[in-house]
């Protein structure tokens, strides 16, 4: 393995095996939706493909343009439709069975006006987020709903949510809490409509959740994202452990420093972003340090850690008794707080092993 620059490794059989634990969970009866923009790689895709999965999500017409292009034909667009793309989704509406998503009067309004070809269209629901989308009894349902029926492109798929509040939860029992409330909620809506709409579904997002819950029963369809690689971040949750952790970032050592016990990095903001766990107010984690070899990489070092990081630099601060087992030109391997953001980060500079 020759390593120059900071760059992503992905384990593949850890990836094959958190595919193949999220599968085992989902029964014949719930659609499995997973999201892409955790990967964002057609070599994983793949991965997908192999295993029976023929439907994702993604964050971006860019995002649907790029799977479409990788074979994929049945793609909901997870993110609220951006009215200046409708040119660019009529398009790729001709290439594959495609779903975008409504919030708002003004939005179907538009989408009535301007979409040409057959797309599905999904109303978002905040089940409890305050992210985006609409509360469950918000009278703008029916608006939306009477905009959709009135043209014979758009077709009402249903409602989805994302419960991405289960990130601030503490403890498995919070954590189900969340999903339960979003159960709740989404299934209320879907009563209210079916007798009109007969073949809507409800939709439910959030990898924590979907990693701990072993029953999805009330909902028709599922899409987890971040399980495909996991991270210190759902470590740290409880929704997996350190060896679902499919990916590291290795980077060079460019110097150290034995009087503060720290190691400077070839890696910084631009490689991880600037996401961190805070310890306590004086404490912030930025990644776990593990040591690289021609399989992947080891068990995480006591007592290291990413300590802080700017654009190109990270500073790793590392135990006195180690301290010398590491010099300048050596490969070291970080586990990523958030692993979407740095795999988006090292698209172009990822290596896939095992």
């Amino acid at each position: 393995m020759k390593i120059e620059t900071p760059t992503l490794l992905i384990d593949k059989s850890k990836v094959e095996s958190n595919i193949q634990s999220m599968l085992n969970k989902i029964d014949s009866n719930t659609i499995f939706r997973p999201h892409f923009k955790t990967h964002q790689s057609a070599i994983i895709g793949e991965i997908f493909k192999e295993k029976g999965v023929d439907k994702i999500t993604v964050s971006s017409v860019s995002m649907a343009q790029y799977f479409s292009g990788n074979g994929w034909n049945d793609i909901t667009i997870a993110f609220p439709v951006n009215l200046l793309e409708v040119d660019s989704i009529n398009e790729l509406a001709k290439k594959v069975k495609l779903n975008i998503l409504v919030e708002s009067s003004f939005s179907a309004e538009f989408l009535h006006k301007n979409i040409y070809e057959s797309i599905g269209v999904i109303i978002k629901i905040d089940t409890g987020y305050n992210r985006t989308g609409l509360i469950e009894n918000d009278p703008k349902i029916d608006s939306i709903l009477e905009i959709i029926s009135s043209n014979n492109k758009l077709t009402f798929k249903g409602f989805l949510t994302h419960a991405g509040n289960t990130y601030d939860a503490v403890g498995r029992i919070e954590i189900l809490a969340i999903l339960e409330e979003s159960r709740s909620k989404l299934s209320n809506l879907k009563q209210k409509y079916i007798s009109r709409f007969p073949n809507i579904i409800i939709s439910y997002g959030d990898t924590p959740s979907c990693s701990i819950c072993d029953n999805f029963d009330g909902f028709d369809e599922i899409r987890p994202g971040n399980f495909v690689y996991y991270d210190v971040m759902q470590y740290h949750i409880g929704s997996c452990s350190l060896s679902n952790i499919a990916v590291a970032v290795a980077c060079p050592i460019v110097s150290t420093h034995k009087s503060r016990s720290e190691i400077v990095i070839y890696g910084g903001a631009v490689h991880f972003s600037k996401e961190y766990i805070a310890a306590d107010n004086e404490f912030r984690l930025f990644g776990y340090i593990v040591r690289v070899n021609e399989n992947g990489w080891g068990n995480p070092i006591s007592g290291a850690y990413l300590k802080s990081i700017s654009q190109e630099h990270g500073i790793i601060k590392v135990p006195d008794d180690i301290f010398n087992e590491f010099l300048p030109g050596d490969i070291i391997g970080i586990l990523p707080i958030h692993s979407c953001l740095t795999a988006d980060l090292l698209r172009k500079s990822s290596l896939i092993i095992n």
